[in-house]
């Protein structure tokens, strides 16, 4: 008899922690989720967890691998509660953390927060220098390090009471030793101090970025491995014995110990997941290009993969909360609108919804958890969207009269509307943020949202999916099987995936081919060496190539899948081409008689990891219909004013690929409510999906 083993994912939100249990054996897969606990967040995932054990009749020793999606390190950045940073830079150059880039958020106003100086990430009385200095373009030693002025500044790091320090030189990434030598000082000088090295974190060129980088991987760095060491023990006390692994920015999962090392990469950890998620619901469905709308209690994350494919940001785009973070990220925004999104009239009488969120505590006032503001959710159930009877499993009676009574006093009566046309309001705004956020990330790229499916995810995403489809003029929105936990799901759809880099700064005219297969064959033994660390075979890895280039006179890079690791003339004609091609796709523009500059180089080391199976579910059969298990009066916005309907509501494990219906609808899971709007008609294809498709209107 085959011994069943288990790989857990694991999504922690602002508002609920999203688990999904997946069988390796038969494929079969068990969805839970329970509230946050933002205090701890390893609590929500130890009491999910025994609760879906106990559901799956699976015990905790059957699990082999945990993938955990986490916004640990975000939140640090978000509410400010990262450690206090020491930097340890080159002498005269203590202020390049201030000075930055010179961008300011309005170019031409005399009076502007500049965030990374009215909260910098290291303050200046912790930003020592020492004598050292390291030049290019070769990396010379110009001025050798003072090993007794680090020692010094480590006493005085000590007296300041820092949690951590960031080793910052000049040229380090040309040649570490420096910083190398400096870091180990600090890290024998302070023992238990989080230590980090440019050159360990980004070994790239731009100083300013470089140094932000690494600031950040301290600031969030002691309270990230704080909070590991701890759901690794709580796990383990469990009778989880399997290694966690993470979920990381780009896309990919790394060991525990690699993300503490480098808890910077998680920033965007839990967005990453859903994307992915997405990007399979595109395969599953067979129209690949597709739009990501994964709404939360909290917010909003929104991604675009034309033809599957997950694209990475321009790394100067790379920030979060303004500051400059240098790390490869999926292309993902992340707005403040979601579920728990607080209503309010401005004192110019306008209704505003988001980014302030109620959370997971106190939450939307229908939750009868003590919140008092209504929000998007308390909208939804004021317009019979949401059952009292039936939210979250029938695990959260909800309390719609409250929620009704908070949209009277603070949205309605305010603006002399009635409670359904402020409810109505509320999601209107709701729907207005997400569709610009959508149409400005998907035609900024050069993408026309016509051509793509809207896949909505996440508690609250099937709430918005069909105005948001509506608004933005997505072909098609399809809702998964499982939209409220897909984040989690997106968690077990992914690989390991070590980046290295180097800057090499080469042109097309002059090229030296003997440095560029070196760094690059370097970079490679150094991925591989990774790989088998975590101890995986060459026939489950993989290396993937890049060449960060542009024409000479650019100021920004495009990044150029290549190949590799042999560079020899024809690699040169194939990057050199590619990058071309590429900058012709992003600015309609090519120069080919203009020098090309390859100014980084990066490999991928990636560890294949087995992924869910391609389920089928099986038909109904021929002319079913489905059969409502209820039917409501629900207020929808029909010719651009509130209109009651008498709604049917189906359960969505009632709903079998074949079966059709129209709009308006209530279609109910324990994980989400779908709201299939009036002049929308919805049919569920063989894997399970919901299809809705807005008729056309004459």
């Amino acid at each position: 008899m085959t011994k069943h083993g288990y790989r857990l994912g694991v999504d922690v939100g602002g508002t609920f922690t999203d688990l999904v249990l997946h069988d390796e054996v038969t494929g079969a897969q068990r969805v839970h989720k329970v509230s946050s606990t933002p205090d701890d967040p390893s609590r929500a995932i130890v009491e999910g967890l025994h609760q879906l054990c106990e559901l799956a009749r699976v015990g905790p020793a059957d699990i082999r691998l945990v993938v955990h999606g986490t916004t640990v390190a975000t939140n640090m950045v978000i509410e400010r509660t990262g450690v206090r940073v020491g930097m340890l830079t080159t002498e005269g150059f203590r202020d390049v953390m201030h000075i930055g880039r010179k961008k300011r958020p309005y170019n031409f106003s005399h009076s502007q927060d500049v965030p990374w100086q009215r909260h910098p990430l290291v303050r200046r009385r912790d930003r020592l220098t020492v004598p050292e200095r390291v030049t290019a373009p070769a990396g010379a030693v110009e001025v050798p390090l003072d090993t007794e002025a680090v020692r010094a500044a480590a006493q005085r790091f000590r007296e300041e009471g820092v949690g951590g320090v960031a080793v910052c030189f000049l040229f380090s990434f040309l040649n570490p030793e420096h910083e190398r030598r400096a870091a180990e000082i600090l890290r024998a000088e302070l023992p238990g101090t989080f230590v980090s090295a440019s050159h360990e974190v980004v070994p790239l060129h731009r100083e300013y970025e470089r140094f932000s980088s690494t600031a950040m991987n301290v600031y969030v760095g002691p309270g990230t491995s704080r909070y590991l060491r701890n759901l690794q023990d709580s796990l383990a006390t469990y009778g989880v014995a399997s290694g966690v692994r993470l979920m990381t920015s780009s896309g990919g999962v790394v060991t525990a110990s690699a993300a503490a090392e480098l808890p910077v990469t998680l920033l965007m950890s839990g967005p990453a997941g859903g994307l992915l998620a997405g990007i399979q619901t595109g395969v599953d469905t067979g129209h690949r290009s597709v739009i990501t709308l994964d709404v939360g209690g909290t917010s909003s994350d929104i991604g675009v993969a034309p033809d599957g494919e997950l694209r990475m940001k321009h790394l100067l785009d790379t920030r979060i909360r303004d500051y400059q973070v240098m790390v490869p990220m999926a292309d993902i925004e992340t707005i403040g609108a979601g579920g728990g999104s607080i209503a309010t009239v401005s004192g110019q009488g306008v209704l505003e919804v988001g980014p302030a969120s109620a959370g997971a505590t106190p939450g939307p006032v229908c939750y009868g958890r003590g919140g008092t503001e209504p929000t998007a959710s308390d909208a939804a159930a004021v317009l019979g969207w949401l059952r009292p009877e039936t939210f979250f499993g029938g695990r959260l009676p909800l309390r719609v009269e409250a929620a009704r009574a908070a949209v009277k006093a603070r949205i309605a009566d305010p603006l002399g509307l009635s409670v359904p046309e402020a409810a109505l309001g509320i999601h209107t705004v709701m729907t207005h943020t997400m569709a610009a956020a959508i149409l400005q990330l998907s035609v900024r790229r050069g993408h026309d949202p016509r051509r793509f499916d809207l896949v909505a995810q996440g508690g609250a995403g099937p709430l918005f999916a069909c105005s948001v489809g509506a608004e933005v003029g997505a072909r098609r929105v399809v809702v998964p099987p499982h939209p409220g936990i897909a984040s989690a799901l997106g968690l077990l759809s992914t690989d390991l995936r070590y980046e290295y880099a180097a800057s090499v700064w080469q042109s097309s005219g002059a090229l030296d081919i003997g440095r560029l297969g070196t760094v690059l064959a370097g970079l490679a033994d150094t991925a591989t060496a990774r790989l088998r660390a975590d101890g995986l075979g060459p026939d489950e890895t993989d290396l993937e190539f890049f060449a960060d280039c542009r024409y000479a006179g650019q100021g920004y890079e495009l990044r150029v899948r290549t190949i590799g690791p042999r560079v020899d003339d024809s690699w040169v004609a194939e990057t050199v081409g590619r990058f071309h091609d590429l900058h012709e796709a992003t600015y309609r523009s090519r120069f080919e008689q203009t020098e090309v500059q390859i100014v980084n180089i990066r490999v991928i080391g990636v560890g294949r990891m087995p992924r869910p199976p391609h389920l089928r579910v099986a038909p109904a059969p021929a002319g079913a219909t489905p059969w409502p298990v209820a039917v409501i009066k629900s207020w929808f916005r029909y010719d651009d004013r509130p209109r009651l309907f008498e709604t049917p509501v189906y359960q969505r494990a009632d709903l079998a690929p074949g079966m059709r219906f129209t709009g308006p609808a209530i279609v109910e899971q324990p994980d989400t409510t779908t709201v299939v709007e009036p002049r929308f008609t919805g049919s569920v294809d063989d894997a399970g999906n919901l299809v809705l498709v807005r008729e056309e209107r004459g």
